[in-house]
């Protein structure tokens, strides 16, 4: 059936991809196998290939669900594995197709016997019906395709030709997108529909439309970089898009719409369809909204936490200056010390005595001098912030008028307090009211509260209150209206009744009751510490003293011969520029074809194939689109562009890097370095050669601002997770993201960190989510344990013991925490996002304390197992070790503009960093298939010891050319089975 080209959803390659019979052996042997009652009624035909043709049949109806006609090819491993079962022979399906009347009689026969049903026009009715209502949940091609599939084999009808179902995908799609666009569009006001006109028409300065202007990223984090936010997010507000009902709308297709209206350039929108124009950008003004709102928190906490760190430096600076003075104060106290001591013991005249090292006058003086150089008796810097209020002046007033706040009623003071603020900005009034609240303030601030004449001094309480509501705001007891990231702590949870409802059915690892928790814990610790107890002694290479734990560095245990074996397989590998190991990985794995177009929602063709892999090297080797185009011969800026906008997107990169670990993990020398049970993540910080919003210095990577590239790599060698964070975030509340959201077929079981990657509160909630949690603890020796009975109970033990656990906190919040960490384990709050609200507030609440208590427990049974067992501290090690590996080969390819990202946004950063990711995949996988063949070369000519290969990585890139010009063939396919000739001596 000949369909018109704008309703083709594949390529000829791709069609015949889908119809293609598959030799996996698993496959095979499932849908292959012919049953008794199957063999009995094949075997009823006399001659071979009439026995042959039916059970072909039969298995193709089967899989892949065509019938005969439309498959053109049987592998010769089926054929022969079904000729086999039934005693015939494989050559003679050749005499098969020669009668036309025999093959459709069989095809009724097997259509009656199995009740299979031919497709007609009530199949293709029944299932348009079916596509259509899954379109309005989600627009993806390839979802529709591979759902209107499952839905006709389930209903055991025979698949027609792949274009009619590329033709009902796509008017399913078009027909439920036209009533979503119909939906938002009639919702939309007159007076709306003219402004969303207006943004994409209208100039905004003389280089951009007011769209260009609405989606710029905020630079460097200040008060002036915070008013440009909030008068766009004013503009956008007075189109008043918010008063627009959209709850007959699916979150997911709100989702791709707002994605959409994301990546289209202003000219796009104009070439729409009225009612597609407006509907896209309505969702993605709506979304914008919520971005808005929440850069201007960041920016407001950015300047707080600058406002605290100068009041810091200022303490330090002053310390830098008195220096002289301090010294000299010290050397009196000495003295006078000394005279007093002596006047004492000798039973001297005090003042004469004194008289002797100082006179009287300089000692006044020294005093006098003294009290001003002192700082507050607990070394605070908040007495020199005075000054600093009027740099918060700037854009506070602004914050408060722009940003609605709601809380409890336990935060009503603070609501209250910034109720008064408000109040002063409107009326200019300068004095606080007597009466304003003050009891949400710290200790810490009050100090500073109040002026000699009682009054509430205006500076610090503003800077108070502002201080305060930023903390409640990071902890969810404050939320804002209109955010995402800043919402109310229960509204990222499964509601009560909803966690009451679904409870026995939830994926978590420990048992709903407390008392089963608790007795199950405390065995396990008791047997711990009991065993530690009567072994302290014993333990290998660790020693415990004075209340300290002594751990011997581990010996290097990689034997010379391995590192021999290895330079000596990395020899025979072939030189390879890195434009033809990208293709050869594309050819062998098709990971490229995950790239699918984020609006017509194709396939690349072979062309838009080598464009994508050229995008992949200029943001994978950060060299940029500019330099690969002037480097590639045949492939402009534009293309790169285009390709790096519509079809390198998160969820596209995801699945990409899902192919090539997945493929990883299937190979068999892979299985030498591990099973894919365990991981290991590390941040690999980078500096930011532009000003950014999510730039941060941290003295502990020298000077400079940056961010950090978060990676998650298995015990195969291979990247399966990528994120990037602030660099002066804790690691450890990014750890559960990856474990439970990476879309690869590893089953990760444990997972190896550095200090950083862990809290108390991260052991708690992976114990509770079925992970094995082991860092590598600096400062192990300073540890302490703990205990769920008395601490007495272990004498041995004592000096290394800190407390008991508090069971009651436990008990009181059990439910809670379990709810919290079913809301992470399906998604509906990411756990950074949630465990970053938990830590974030001093004054943490009796849920983060319960959690904390139960990672307690478990940080204790680690750190007990981790002192007896060298083979679990190598095990870490060994895991950590393929981590910083893979760092190495990142810091190698990553060699463009010094390393740095030039990128303002964490969405533009994440995309050359999961590029780099793509490429260190690519690079593992072409490695291990090199390496498998020269390891089986290597076994053939001479001695060879397969458990060396234990020690090997798939890392090395010496042999790969990543500079030069960048030329991509697509004439030269290889496979698996054809890989490029190995070097042999």
């Amino acid at each position: 059936m000949s369909i018109a080209r704008g309703r083709e959803l594949l390529t000829n390659e791709q069609r015949q991809s889908f119809i293609q019979v598959p030799e996996d052996e698993l496959v095979v042997g499932t849908y292959y196998t012919f049953s008794k009652s199957d063999l009995e009624l094949i075997n009823k035909r006399r001659r071979d290939e009439n026995r042959l043709g039916f059970a072909i049949q039969l298995a193709v109806l089967r899989h892949p669900g065509w019938s005969y006609t439309h498959i053109k090819n049987i592998p010769t491993s089926v054929l022969t594995y079904i000729a086999d079962q039934i005693n015939a022979d494989p050559s003679s399906i050749s005499r098969y197709p020669q009668r036309e009347n025999t093959l459709w009689d069989h095809l009724k026969e097997i259509r009656t016997k199995y009740e299979f049903v031919t497709f007609t026009l009530k199949e293709y009715r029944r299932t348009f019906k079916h596509l259509y209502q899954l379109a309005l949940e989600n627009g993806e091609s390839m979802y529709l395709l591979d759902e209107g599939l499952k839905f006709l084999k389930k209903n055991k009808v025979i698949l027609p030709a792949i274009t009619t179902l590329e033709r009902m995908v796509w008017e399913a799609r078009a027909m439920a997108e036209k009533k979503i666009f119909n939906t938002i569009s009639n919702a939309l006001t007159d007076k709306q529909r003219e402004k969303i006109e207006e943004i994409i028409s209208s100039d905004h300065g003389k280089t951009k439309t007011i769209l260009g202007w609405l989606k710029e990223a905020p630079g460097y984090p200040s008060p002036d970089t915070f008013l440009k936010v909030i008068e766009r997010l004013e503009y956008i507000r007075e189109m008043k898009l918010e008063t627009i009902s959209l709850h007959a709308v699916h979150s997911n297709r709100l989702l791709q719409l707002s994605r959409l209206g994301s990546r289209y350039e202003p000219y796009a929108f104009r070439d729409f369809q009225e009612n597609k124009r407006y509907s896209i950008l309505t969702v993605y003004l709506l979304q914008l909204i919520q971005q808005l709102t929440d850069k201007a928190f960041e920016i407001h906490d950015r300047q707080i936490l600058k406002l605290l760190s100068k009041g810091r430096k200022a303490q330090e600076e002053l310390q830098k200056q008195n220096g002289k003075k301090l010294n000299e104060k010290v050397i009196h106290f000495s003295n006078i010390g000394q005279a007093l001591i002596k006047a004492k013991s000798e039973e001297l005249d005090v003042f004469e005595v004194l008289e002797s090292v100082i006179e009287w006058n300089t000692f006044v003086s020294s005093v006098e001098e003294a009290q001003e150089l002192a700082r507050p008796a607990d070394y605070d810097y908040l007495d020199l912030l005075q000054k600093r209020f009027y740099s918060l002046r700037k854009y506070t007033p602004t914050l408060l008028k722009a940003l609605e706040f709601q809380s409890t009623k336990s935060n009503e003071p603070l609501m209250e307090a910034v109720e008064v603020i408000r109040t002063m900005n409107d009326t200019g009034k300068r004095k606080v009211p007597d009466n304003a609240p003050v009891s949400f303030v710290s200790n810490r601030w009050k100090r500073h509260l109040y002026d000699e004449d009682e009054t509430i001094n205006r500076h610090y309480y503003e800077m108070a209150v502002l201080t305060e509501l930023r903390e409640h705001i990071r902890a969810g007891d404050v939320s804002i209206v209109g955010s995402k990231q800043y919402r109310d702590f229960e509204e990222y949870l499964f509601s009560k009744d909803s966690w009451t409802q679904t409870k026995e059915n939830n994926r978590l690892s420990v048992s709903l009751s407390f008392e089963d928790y608790i007795q199950e814990r405390k065995q396990s610790l008791s047997e711990s510490l009991k065993w530690m107890s009567a072994n302290s002694n014993k333990l290998d290479g660790v020693s415990i003293e004075k209340g300290k734990f002594s751990i011997q560095r581990l010996e290097k245990d990689v034997p010379e011969e391995a590192k021999k074996l290895s330079a000596s397989l990395y020899r025979m590998l072939p030189r390879i520029k890195l434009t033809d190991l990208l293709m050869d990985i594309a050819h062998i794995t098709g990971f490229h074809e995950q790239f699918i177009h984020a609006s017509s929602n194709r396939k690349p063709d072979k062309q838009e194939t080598i464009i994508i892999m050229a995008a992949l090297l200029g943001m994978g080797l950060n060299i940029g689109l500019s330099k690969m185009a002037e480097a590639t011969p045949g492939i402009t800026y534009k293309q790169l562009a285009n390709v790096s906008q519509w079809r390198m997107h998160e969820d596209a990169m995801n699945k990409a890097q899902a192919v090539l670990v997945n493929f990883q993990h299937k190979l068999d020398l892979s299985s030498y370095w591990g099973d894919g049970t365990t991981s290991s993540s590390d941040g690999m910080r980078m500096q930011l050669g532009v000003s950014s919003l999510h730039a941060d210095s941290n003295p502990h990577y020298g000077t400079g601002k940056g961010t950090t590239i978060y990676r998650f790599t298995s015990d195969q060698f291979s990247s399966y997770y990528t994120k990037i964070i602030h660099t002066n975030s804790r690691d450890a509340t990014h750890v559960l993201d990856g474990l439970l959201h990476h879309e690869t077929d590893l089953n990760i079981e444990e997972h190896f960190t550095d200090t950083a990657g862990y809290t108390d509160q991260i052991f708690g909630l992976t114990h509770i989510l079925g992970f094995k949690f082991a860092p590598r603890i600096r400062d192990l020796s300073d540890s302490k344990l703990f205990t769920l009975g008395k601490v007495n109970d272990y004498p041995k033990l004592e000096p290394i013991m800190r407390g008991q656990i508090n069971e009651k906190v436990i008990k009181d919040n059990y439910d809670d925490v379990l709810r919290l960490a079913h809301s992470i384990r399906e998604g509906s709050v990411t756990a950074s996002l949630i465990m970053g609200k938990l830590g974030s507030y001093a004054r943490q609440n009796s849920l983060a304390t319960a959690l904390r208590e139960m990672g307690r427990i478990e940080k204790t049974i680690f750190i007990l197992n981790y002192l007896q067992s060298e083979t679990l501290r190598r095990k870490i090690q060994k895991g950590l070790n393929k981590g910083e590996a893979m760092n190495g080969l990142a810091r190698a390819i990553f060699f463009g503009k010094q390393g740095e990202f030039r990128e303002r946004t964490l969405q533009h950063q994440l995309q050359r960093a999961s590029a780099l990711n793509i490429l260190i995949n690519a690079i593992s996988v072409w490695n291990t298939l090199h390496l498998t063949k020269a390891t089986e070369y290597s076994s053939k000519t001479g001695d060879f010891n397969k458990d060396l290969l234990h020690h090997i990585s798939p890392l090395g890139w010496e042999h790969i050319n990543l500079l030069g010009e960048y030329h991509f063939d697509s004439k030269i396919v290889v496979s698996s089975d054809s890989l490029r000739p190995l070097k042999l001596p």
